[in-house]
Formats: C-alpha cells, sequence, structure tokens
C-alpha cells in the first residue's frame, strides 16, 4: 500500500499519521505517552526516534507494532477482519484534549448497544469536568458519527 487506507480518514484522529500514511509506514502503540506528544511542525505523534505513530490501535485497526521502525509484517487489513479491542488504559480520560476523540471511541465501543446513549452521557459529563464544552461537543459530533452508524 502505498498511502492511506480510504476509511482512515473518518476512522483515526485528525492528527493520525494514518490520515497521510500508508499501512507500514507508522508504528502503531497501545496508547498515548508522554514521549509520544503530538509535533505541530511534523503533523502528528512521533516516537523518540522520529518514527511517526498511532496510539489508538483501535481506531487504525491494526495491533501495536513496529511495523516502520522494525519493518514489522502488516497484519491483513481486510474489512471483515476484527477491529483490536480499546485496552483498559484507553478507557482512563486523557490529560489532553488531543486524546479525547480516541477516549470517546473507547467508551462507545465498549458499550454494549442497550448502554450506548448512557454511555454517551456519561462520557460527556466526564469529559465535561475537565476539558472545555465546545471541545467536548466538536469530539462527541466527529466521533458519534462514525460510532452510531458502525453498530
Amino acid at each position: 500500500m502505498v498511502g492511506p487506507l480510504p476509511q482512515w480518514c473518518d476512522d483515526t484522529c485528525s492528527v493520525c499519521p494514518a490520515q497521510e500514511l500508508g499501512p507500514g509506514k507508522f508504528d502503531v502503540v497501545a496508547r498515548p505517552a508522554r514521549e509520544l506528544a503530538y509535533r505541530p511542525e511534523v503533523g502528528w505523534r512521533v516516537g523518540p526516534d522520529g518514527t511517526a505513530v498511532c496510539v489508538h490501535p483501535y481506531r487504525v485497526g491494526m495491533p501495536p507494532g513496529r511495523y516502520a521502525s522494525a519493518s514489522t509484517p502488516v497484519p491483513s487489513m481486510e474489512a471483515n477482519s476484527a477491529l483490536p479491542a480499546p485496552s483498559a488504559e484507553a478507557l482512563e480520560l486523557p490529560a489532553h484534549v488531543d486524546d479525547l476523540e480516541g477516549w470517546l471511541v473507547a467508551v462507545l465501543r465498549t458499550a454494549d448497544s442497550d448502554e450506548i446513549f448512557g454511555a454517551v452521557a456519561r462520557a460527556e459529563r466526564q469529559a465535561g469536568e475537565r476539558f472545555a464544552p465546545g471541545a467536548v461537543v466538536t469530539a462527541l459530533r466527529r466521533v458519534l458519527s462514525r460510532e452510531l452508524a458502525r453498530r
């Protein structure tokens, strides 16, 4: 693959290297970390070695792996393959607004269908305790439009 997969435009964060790079051109790690902070001058997160990094495997649809930095083979990217499940750490409210969408996706993907509306209400309330209302609404709009259609 040369470029990003078509679904990555909607499925990944706006600052994810998957928005511009194809499978195997970036690493995937289990969760955000301080040493993987977003670098505006680059346009995405990078590891200490300068490799582009996605921090939400359940959004990009690939398990954690050193695909770019160590040439780990890229797993099957077929539409019917199962997405990685969000980790317990992904369900912790993030410290930075850049990670809010990823957290919302994790919350929604772990909620049972009959609990989805309660999960949205709890997530909105919890996020509103840490982030500005406008940021929460923007993240919810982007995430809900895609995640509810996925169900």
